[in-house]
């Protein structure tokens, strides 16, 4: 919660403030977290970024964990939306999830810091599981209107797809390799593999 100083008497250009130099902490943690994960990253280094006080960023969230959760969330809720899933061209999807993440690896690296570092990786909230659920629903319903193979389970559709869009990404050393040896070294053509994989797996809605 803000310090006192954010709240009560103060005026509206003081809780102004306030919500600054929250988005100020979140911007320097996501970059934070992304570059040394959860244990490497520093609180210190966190508020010389942001230009505040270890104490404000601990008035705002109350451990190191609980603000990685909070950046971890927010930036699977900005994939989500900028992603968004079309049961009737599964290929599309995962060549949007390529894009995304080639483009911002090191969005990717800061989920991975959780999965990795955390017993109960914080990247489940609300917002999150209302994601994942409304996304195994259109494909459930697609299942249902014969525009989907219904002998897969939406839940493996749904995770089959998220690795093998983000195979690149989470083998930063394969993409060095592919560069150099691959017949056709571009970023196109290992998209062009990843949308191909899933085209054959999962075909577009005919």
């Amino acid at each position: 919660m803000p310090e006192l100083s954010d709240v009560g008497t103060a005026g509206p250009s003081a809780a102004a403030d306030g919500d600054t130099t929250r988005e100020r902490i979140v911007a320097a943690a996501k970059e934070e977290f992304a570059l040394h994960g959860i244990a490497g990253a520093r609180v210190d280094r966190i508020a010389r970024q942001a230009r505040t006080s270890k104490e404000r960023i601990y008035a705002y969230f109350r451990s190191k964990e609980a603000l990685y959760a909070h950046v971890a969330e927010r930036e699977l809720v900005v994939i989500a939306e900028a992603t968004q899933l079309d049961p009737a061209d599964l290929p599309g999807y995962a060549g949007r999830l390529f894009d995304y993440f080639s483009a911002r690896p090191d969005h990717h690296r800061l989920i991975t810091w959780g999965r990795l570092e955390l017993a109960r990786p914080a990247t489940g909230g609300d917002a999150t599981q209302t994601s994942i659920n409304r996304k195994l629903g259109q494909l459930r319903q697609a299942q249902q209107a014969g525009r989907l193979d219904s002998s897969w389970d939406p839940a493996d559709i749904l995770a089959l797809i998220n690795q093998i869009a983000t195979t690149w990404a989470a083998q930063p050393e394969l993409s060095a390799a592919a560069a150099q040896h691959a017949a056709d070294p571009s970023a196109a053509a290992r998209r062009a593999a990843v949308v191909t994989a899933v085209q054959r797996i999962f075909p577009r809605a005919t």
